[in-house]
Parts: structure tokens; C-alpha cells; sequence
């Protein structure tokens, strides 16, 4: 699949993305875990915004999806099994969608 496309070239895509360990830690909880695949993804320097159900990013296919499977990897490193949700939007020749698509909507609330 080309990840060329619309008037600039880019396939941008966002992805809404959740992942944790199957069962929490001792405590009864999944912070630690889900903390360390969001450490990777603000590491990788892509767009991106975490909220209490889903962290969204922003950027090629390629740089997002290889983000994506470092964060599931980080949290497989300390569980055995792991879930994760995601729900995409590819788009071509759109860059920045992930704050124009919030703006576009403030617009309309006014």
C-alpha cells in the first residue's frame, strides 16, 4: 500500500490507541504498565494528547504504527498478556487534523 496521497503527498493518519496488561499489578492497578507505553509514544515526537480512556497520535503510517507497536512491547515487558484498542483515521494530504478537526468543532459550539 502507497502512503502517498491527496494534494502533498502524505497519508496522515491519527489513531486513537489504548493498550494495558490483561490483569493489573499487585496494587489493583494498571498505571505503571500504561505509563510506560506512554513514555514511548512522548518519546517518538509525534503529535499526540492523553486522556483517561485513550491516548490520540498523529503522523505517517509507517512512524505511527511502528509507535504503536513499541508501546504494546513496553507493556508486554512486564505482562504476559496484553490488550489494546484502536481506532484509526487515514486521511490524504492532511497534516495537523488532530487539532483542526477539535478547532473545526469549537467553531461550530460558538
Amino acid at each position: 500500500m502507497s502512503e502517498r496521497g491527496g494534494d502533498n503527498g502524505v497519508m496522515s493518519l491519527i489513531v486513537a490507541f489504548s493498550v494495558a496488561p490483561a490483569s493489573p499489578d499487585e496494587d489493583g492497578s494498571y498505571a505503571e504498565a500504561v505509563a510506560a507505553a506512554v513514555r514511548v509514544i512522548r518519546d517518538s515526537g509525534l503529535p499526540h494528547e492523553t486522556n483517561a480512556m485513550f491516548t490520540n497520535i498523529e503522523g505517517e503510517w509507517d512512524e505511527v504504527m511502528a509507535v504503536i507497536k513499541d508501546a504494546t512491547m513496553a507493556v508486554a515487558a512486564v505482562s504476559p498478556r496484553v490488550s489494546f484498542v484502536l481506532k484509526a483515521d487515514l486521511r490524504a494530504g492532511v497534516t495537523g487534523a488532530m487539532a483542526s478537526k477539535v478547532s473545526s468543532l469549537e467553531s461550530h459550539l460558538q
